[in-house]
């Protein structure tokens, strides 16, 4: 192989990983900011809001190598698909980030809190189902492996489910009161954030499906 081919291959490959990484890193967001939300805990809300900023450091960095890559070596077939897809991958996950800035932001709107416990539950449910839909994700770009993803769709109707379940309990809690009812809707908000961020996940398997056969997939 000449050197050159040999090095873009290096740096691909150091793309793949890195992208992994901030998948990683997207995963830790989702348990540190649910857990800022669920203890009412201030001090880790704005760790997880400050550290979104590494998160689109490396976000940056991946995209502006990819685009170098792009510029330099005008790769073709599976390499273009995999650099492409990269680009469309990172964002999903900087996207997810940015969520889980929403979701600690949304600690201190409703502190001092408590939530109520059904709503407690199912958002902790909420972030298993959102960390388990990321981590199948993160699998199957990091396996270049499709068929792990079909099991995403399945996984985020689960967490649709979540979703409706946390609505009807608000709705049954009846809030009459301004500030009961704005407490509504912020936990509303709670809830769709994590279902944006499953969609998320699903996104991402479905660029890997393409990046691995080069077709889209058909609904």
């Amino acid at each position: 192989m000449p050197q050159t081919r040999k090095l873009f291959h290096e740096e691909l490959d150091q793309l793949h990983a890195d992208a992994v990484r901030l998948a990683a890193m997207a995963s830790e967001s989702i348990q540190a900011g649910t857990a800022s939300l669920l203890d009412f805990d201030l001090s880790a809300a704005k760790a997880v809001i400050a550290g979104d900023k590494v998160l689109d450091d490396l976000t940056h960095s991946i995209e502006e190598r990819t685009y170098l890559l792009l510029a330099r070596q005008q790769p073709m077939a599976v390499d273009l698909r995999m650099l492409v897809t990269t680009l469309r991958i990172i964002h999903e996950l900087e996207r997810i980030g940015d969520l889980m800035v929403n979701v600690a932001k949304g600690a201190r709107r409703l502190y001092p809190g408590p939530l109520d416990p059904k709503v407690r539950g199912i958002i902790d449910r909420m972030r298993s189902q959102a960390t388990a839909q990321l981590q199948l994700a993160s699998d199957t770009f990091a396996e270049r492996d499709p068929a792990k993803a079909s099991a995403l769709e399945d996984m985020d109707d689960v967490m649709d489910d979540l979703q409706k379940e946390l609505y009807r309990t608000i709705f049954a809690a009846g809030a009459r009161e301004e500030a009961e009812l704005q407490r509504a809707v912020q936990v509303a908000l709670l809830g769709r954030y994590f279902e944006r961020i499953a969609d998320h996940a699903v996104n991402i398997g479905e660029r890997v499906g393409y990046m691995v056969t080069g077709e889209f997939k058909s609904d």
